[in-house]
């Protein structure tokens, strides 16, 4: 493919700073015939988050954009804490996001013979040794940026020395802790990283790929660019943590290889949500203790949570090219993601009727028995969606809040004496209503007028009132669990206080869930997963766990458009 870019493309949107980055570097033809390769890294320790999707987006649609490749690769280099089941979601969620890796999946673990032999060279050429301290000794020798790390007692170990340790470590003659081997470069750095970093770290434990024929395992700064330069890779885009990291993702490339190729670590923002908790250690917490059903919660930031919620590929891709590419860190509205995905929804999805507190509405001067298809729009926004029919009945449910007994002047919906037209159908006016012994409303009556009939071009049918009422037919209905979500934390910035525990902002209205709804029979063959609008009461998607035996909803986000609201 050609690495030239169209120009409408470059004339549509001003290039972001990585895009400037490959573009001066194609210009300037740093990687030979133009070539432009990205990689997407996860660690298979936790499902992928909103924040891995805008890592996703960027890293594949570069990819597509500029003629290159991105390759998948695991950064599996932790077996205490990784696991097939994330491997499997991970590449799940890529797919489902529209994107495919080049060729095969990568894992580090693929490179680990080579990584260890690349840290043999590196204690034969002197630059690193087997140190004996403790993690805690280690970091208190590195002292502060403003002043020089004492070195440790063992760094000055003959080669030879280094060499048979670091051969006993890997042949596991050491317990966990026990030593680890550093790379020996400057204990006076003002960069905290160029002090001796760790290098590998001694850990028996049997890993999800290679089993237990290793014991020691590589660090990231050491395995990450390595990794990089392996595959070939020439823009690895990380976020801006990792900026302090890049002298040393050098250090080991010009202390290991013998080309002139160099992959370009650069650095953006990572994406911060308000209302949101982008940690997956604190993801898993939530998991782990129960608070929420799964890594697959509608609640949970997950790129499987807001599958299940109803969340669209095209709306998570739209988000990401919105927020862009920056290089200071800020935090993103989560009302945004709601729009885009509201956006996408209003375009694609079919419009049905659904009554989640339904009371019964009856229609005394409609013929008994009598059954009435009626022809309403799937999608008013897509002319090629079509129309169905829905039954209409004598008897029908609508919303409880649809009603008031005793109204003010400005509800403009039904109550005694005013009249409103049921959608698609025909206006009808209360008459009266039936109660139980505790005074609740179990029965609305009314009449309606046989030509007012929505469609039917008569001036009757022409005539404007101010209330439309969604509605089923009770004999025709079928009944649903819906599954009311708000936002899992009430406090905008839920992790922002090291004092305070993430988990005392929970909000403990995230979820409501409505045994008793009822909707229209069309809905009886959706699938999982298929998203709806229920109108006048927001996006739904089909929960994976519906069967015949019940259907069950997720409310994916409401009608209301707080962004767009905030933009005018």
């Amino acid at each position: 493919m050609s690495t030239e870019i169209k120009n409408e493309e470059r004339e549509e949107k001003s290039l972001n700073f990585i895009q400037q980055i490959i573009e001066d570097d194609i210009k300037n033809n740093v990687y030979e015939g133009g070539r432009v390769h990205t990689r997407f890294p996860p660690e298979p320790n936790g499902y992928l988050h909103i924040g891995h999707a805008k890592a996703i987006c960027l890293n594949f649609s570069l990819a597509q954009q500029y003629g290159g490749k991105c390759n998948l690769r695991f950064d599996d280099t932790n077996p205490v804490k990784e696991d097939t089941e994330y491997v499997d979601s991970i590449k799940e969620d890529i797919k489902w996001l529209g994107f495919q890796w080049e060729g095969d999946p990568h894992y580090t673990s693929d490179y680990f013979q080579q990584l260890y032999d690349w840290a043999v060279k590196l204690i034969k050429d002197g630059k690193a040794y087997v140190d004996d301290q403790t993690p805690e000794q280690i970091a208190e020798q590195k002292k502060s940026p403003t002043e020089d790390g004492i070195e440790s007692p063992y760094r000055n170990r003959t080669v030879e020395e280094n060499l048979d340790l670091f051969s006993r470590m890997k042949k596991g003659e050491f317990e966990n802790g026990a030593k680890v081997l550093r790379a020996k470069i400057d204990m006076s750095s003002p960069n905290m990283h160029m002090r001796d970093p760790i290098m590998y770290r001694i850990l028996h434990a049997e890993h999800h790929r290679t089993g237990n024929e290793w014991c020691i395992y590589p660090m990231y700064d050491y395995a990450h660019g390595e990794s990089d330069y392996l595959e070939g890779i020439t823009h690895s885009i990380c976020t801006l943590e990792f900026e302090v990291h890049r002298p040393l993702y050098e250090w080991f490339i010009d202390n290991l290889t013998d080309t002139d190729y160099r992959p370009k670590q650069r650095e953006m923002a990572r994406l911060n949500l308000s209302y949101t908790v982008m940690s997956k250690r604190k993801l898993l917490e939530l998991v782990e203790k129960n608070i929420v059903e799964g890594w697959d919660d509608p609640r949970m930031p997950t790129i499987s949570g807001l599958r299940r919620r109803g969340y669209t590929p095209a709306s998570i891709r739209k988000f990401a090219d919105i927020i862009g590419v920056a290089k200071r860190n800020n935090v993103i509205d989560v009302s945004l993601l709601e729009h885009c995905v509201r956006e996408d929804l209003n375009k694609t999805a079919k419009r049905v009727m659904a009554v989640l507190n339904p009371v019964k509405l009856i229609i005394d001067n409609y013929t008994d028995g009598e059954t009435e298809y009626l022809s309403i729009d799937n999608n008013p926004e897509d002319e090629n969606a079509g129309k169905r029919e829905i039954p209409f009945s004598k008897e029908l449910y609508i919303e409880r809040e649809d009603f008031m007994e005793d109204a003010p002047k400005k509800f403009f919906r039904m109550t005694p004496g005013r009249e409103v037209r049921l959608k698609a159908a025909y206006i009808v006016m209360c008459t009266g209503v039936v109660k139980d012994e505790d005074g609740n409303i179990t029965e609305i009556h009314c009449t309606y007028d046989p030509k007012s009939k929505s469609g039917s071009g008569t001036e009757e049918s022409k005539r404007k009132v101010k209330g439309t009422l969604h509605w089923v037919s009770a004999k025709d209905a079928i009944k649903a669990k819906v599954r009311i979500y708000d936002r899992l934390f009430s406090n905008e910035a839920p992790d922002g206080s090291k004092d305070i525990d993430f988990k005392e902002y929970l909000n403990p209205d995230s979820l409501q869930v409505l045994d008793n709804c009822y909707l229209e029979p069309s809905l009886a063959e959706s699938k999982a997963e298929e998203g709806f609008q229920f109108t006048r009461l927001g996006y739904f998607a089909v929960d994976k766990s519906s069967s015949k035996e019940g259907l069950i909803f997720n409310r994916t986000v409401s009608l209301k458009d707080s962004w767009s609201k905030k933009k005018k």
